[in-house]
């Protein structure tokens, strides 16, 4: 069955909606740029009226390892997902050392496709090789930039991008993201065969806010296509 996590939640409302269609995880954002930023305290009554058996994560772009694991565990989180703009630089080193501050959250790792499509089997081999198997998994690929990293509302080139996430997802589970819809999640499974799917804009009434209708929709799709290819 394909992951599924509807992101971007910041009010009650919308993630029971999200947990009652069936997604197995809900996230939320901690990036002062986005619509969707959400404080430590709003994440926190949220979490405490949802159910055990979703997934929670908070979603963090460009502040420190130490700030998102201190935010996180004041929320609540069962994981962080980290936004890094580029690859260069994160040394196995240097992640396995982030990964045994986290203090018991998982840790999800989130760049843009663009890193393996620019860089091509030099990024990906430098990534099989720098990547601690145990800390991070899965990967997060979307269409984000160093402007607006995620819900850009934009899918990135799915062919394109076909074989370099064929490869990746032989070390690791891969989750895409980057506008996705209700009408084109069933196009995109069917391209990449990812082990997760991650919406944002795509299912929204407007940024911030949910349209419920397209939640159930998204998720519906995906789990018509899960029991065709089972």
């Amino acid at each position: 069955m394909t992951w599924i996590k509807i992101c971007g939640m910041t009010n009650l409302e919308d993630a029971l909606v999200a947990v009652e269609a069936g997604a197995d995880a809900v996230g939320f954002v901690f990036y002062e740029n986005s619509p969707r930023n959400v404080s430590v305290e709003a994440a926190r009554r949220v979490l405490e009226n949802l159910p055990k058996q979703v997934e929670t994560v908070g979603v963090f772009a460009g502040g420190s390892i130490e700030d998102a694991v201190k935010t996180g565990r004041e929320a609540g989180f069962d994981a962080l997902q980290l936004y890094l703009l580029t690859f260069g630089g994160t040394s196995s080193d240097g992640l396995q050392a982030r990964g045994l501050r986290l203090n018991g959250l998982r840790a999800y790792l989130a760049l843009p496709v663009s890193v393996f499509l620019e860089g091509g089997l030099k990024n990906l081999d430098e990534f099989a090789r720098q990547r601690p198997d145990d800390v991070l998994d899965p990967l997060f690929l979307d269409s984000g930039n160093a402007q607006r990293p995620g819900g850009t509302g934009r899918t990135f080139n799915w062919w394109e991008a076909a074989e370099a996430i064929e490869a990746l997802g032989r070390h690791q589970k891969i989750v895409i993201a980057g506008g996705l819809t209700p009408a084109n999640v069933v196009e995109a499974i069917t391209i990449l065969k990812p082990w997760g799917v991650d919406v944002v804009s795509g299912v929204e009434a407007r940024p911030g806010k949910k349209d419920p209708e397209k939640v159930r929709a998204f998720i519906k799709a995906v789990r018509e296509i899960d029991q065709k290819t089972s």
